[in-house]
């Protein structure tokens, strides 16, 4: 059976195709369009190509999920008079609105969204099969379920946070004796007036007040708080509880009163004592709300899922202080991961949760996109200045990285999720602090932001003092710990102010071209690390196709690419 899981949310759109229980496919919106965070409209371009992927059609697909984003106004039924006269007048002028199913739902009180919505219209539109099967799914069970599925644990607290989808900002739930229970965050949400709770937002209008963009820049809220320090956070902190129950609450009247407040706040502050107040913020009551949950439900395993926890400090801090024995972070944490979450939650529905948990399957990776194969290779020869080294992939590009090229990694299928995992990677010798300024002075990316080591899963205990319950998580870059102190002046263009990194560990079967580079790179020169950063210059999504790849090696962007056959360096890069 064909499942295709579509998020059309105001950012992060994207879609996901499984066979029963196997992803086949998953590709945001942004990495199709090109722009960043793009949504707010149905991803039709990532449905193309997940269909591509896969080698299907629309026609094959059996059931379509979807979340309660935004769809054009002809697919509401329930809109009448006034309100349905607009709409009907927008269209014949071709200025047709979309609109949010999560509003639409709030407004009437309706928990059945398929009860306002033309379901035949939308799959005859789209070309579905009138036949297949069209069912909604809840924004926060889909984090917490795409979570849970990636385990093999018998217990587990499930907690996700993020600015916001189906009118909360949090779930709580809890995994015993076969039996899953919601403690906050449901459906019955929708019904609610809002709860002005979310610290995530409370990030993001930081985010907004040092002049960033929300939903997309607070990856430099967080290299900022690094270099500051909490001087704010008291004051702020006055405003925001957690109760017995473990749910976070604030006294602002609604969330217009909290951005004023946060803007205010910041105003006239040093950007980077303001980044670390609100990092401050977010660590102290996530963590007293997650430790009380913890209490609660007597797990011992914490899986983890939202926007908030792309912020890998407060990974960190909730593995290393709570009282855990495994902590997992979806790698898709943000809102690009709710499609596959989606389909999860049809499954979940269609045949129960004691046979859905026997399908588990731990992540080995997430290269879900389109593999290329040898389109890279033929792109590369074709492109003027680039010459082909002998040898193969793997012995030029270690000889290449000891001289301080910055070679990317073109291989296998784009990553699924926020960060580059060795399929689109830049990769850099980590011992010379100074990459960072002249590789982010190439990509135009900001002096702040901190590169991130990859290195060998069995190599992990020679580099880093990572303790067990973080491990699973460190495959997949979502987590931070300290590097030995031996190392940190030995790579320290991936170690942190604080002496932390955030590594991904990686094992040769998901992506032995990756793999061999790392381990000819150790036994070269005896540093069993190398710099990984995302294969993108600023305000640029992840590369996908080979045009995209050729065109940034001829911008200057890196000085080579590497792929399954060889190395291709610029020939003023080459000898």
């Amino acid at each position: 059976m064909l499942i295709l899981g579509i998020h059309s949310g105001n950012h992060d759109a994207g879609a996901v195709l499984a066979d029963e229980y196997r992803i086949l496919a998953a590709v945001a919106q942004e990495r199709m369009t090109r722009r960043k965070t793009d949504g707010g409209r149905m991803p039709v371009e990532a449905i193309a190509e997940c269909l591509a992927i896969a080698g299907v059609g629309l026609q094959d697909v059996d059931a379509v999920v979807l979340g309660r984003g935004a769809f054009l106004s002809r697919y509401f039924t329930h809109l009448r008079g006034g309100r349905a006269a607009e709409q009907a007048v927008r269209r014949l002028l071709g200025r047709e609105k979309h609109k949010s199913m999560e509003r639409e739902a709030r407004r009437y009180a309706c928990l059945d969204s398929l009860s306002m919505f033309d379901r035949d219209r939308f799959l005859a539109d789209y070309g579905f099969r009138p036949d297949a099967d069209l069912a909604f799914y809840n924004h926060h069970r889909s984090h917490a379920m795409a979570t849970l599925f990636h385990t093999d644990w018998d217990d587990a607290l499930l907690y996700t946070a993020d600015g916001g989808g189906d009118n909360v900002q949090y779930s709580h739930r809890i995994l015993r004796d076969g039996e899953l229970a919601t403690l906050y965050g449901g459906d019955e949400g929708l019904l609610l007036p809002p709860n002005v709770d979310s610290l995530g937002l409370v990030y993001g209008f930081a985010t907004q007040a040092l002049g960033f963009r929300i939903n997309r820049h607070e990856g430099k809220l967080t290299g900022l708080a690094a270099l500051g320090e909490p001087v704010l956070k008291d004051r702020l902190a006055a405003h925001f509880r957690v109760d017995g129950e473990g749910r976070i609450q604030s006294d602002f009247p609604d969330y217009p009163a909290l951005r004023q407040f946060v803007l205010d706040w910041a105003q006239g502050q040093k950007r980077e004592d303001v980044a670390a107040s609100a990092q401050a913020l977010l660590e102290e009551y996530i963590l007293e709300a997650v430790g009380r949950l913890l209490r609660v439900s007597g797990s011992r395993r914490l899986g983890l899922s939202g926007g908030v926890f792309a912020n890998v400090r407060l990974n960190q801090r909730l593995a290393e202080e709570l009282p855990v024995d495994e902590v997992f972070v979806y790698p898709a944490m943000s809102d690009q991961g709710l499609a596959a979450g989606g389909v999860l939650i049809y499954l979940l529905e269609r045949d129960g949760l004691a046979h859905w948990l026997t399908q588990r399957q731990r992540l080995q990776h997430l290269y879900l996109g389109r593999d290329y194969g040898a389109a890279i290779d033929t792109a590369l020869s074709a492109a003027p200045g680039v010459v082909r080294q002998e040898g193969g992939p793997v012995a030029p590009t270690v000889a290449a990285l000891q001289t301080g090229r910055a070679i990317a990694i073109y291989t296998r299928g784009m990553e699924h999720g926020p960060r580059a995992l060795g399929a689109r990677s830049i990769l850099a010798a980590p011992g010379r602090a100074e990459i960072n300024d002249s590789l982010n002075d190439r990509l135009g990316r900001s002096e702040f932001m901190p590169f991130a080591p990859v290195a060998k899963a069995s190599d992990a205990d020679h580099l880093f003092d990572l303790p067990p319950q973080s491990r699973y998580a460190a495959r997949f870059m979502t987590i931070t710990c300290a590097v030995k102190p031996d190392w940190r002046s030995r790579i320290p263009a991936v170690v942190h102010v604080d002496g932390t990194a955030r590594p991904q560990l990686i094992h040769r079967d998901d992506n032995p071209l990756y793999h061999d580079i790392v381990d000819g790179y150790g036994a070269a020169t005896g540093v069993k690390a190398l710099v990984n950063t995302s294969f993108n210059a600023h305000e640029e999504p992840i590369i996908d196709s080979p045009a995209q790849c050729v065109r940034a090696l001829l911008d200057d962007r890196i000085d080579g690419v590497v792929t399954e056959t060889a190395l291709w360096l610029r020939a003023d890069k080459s000898g």
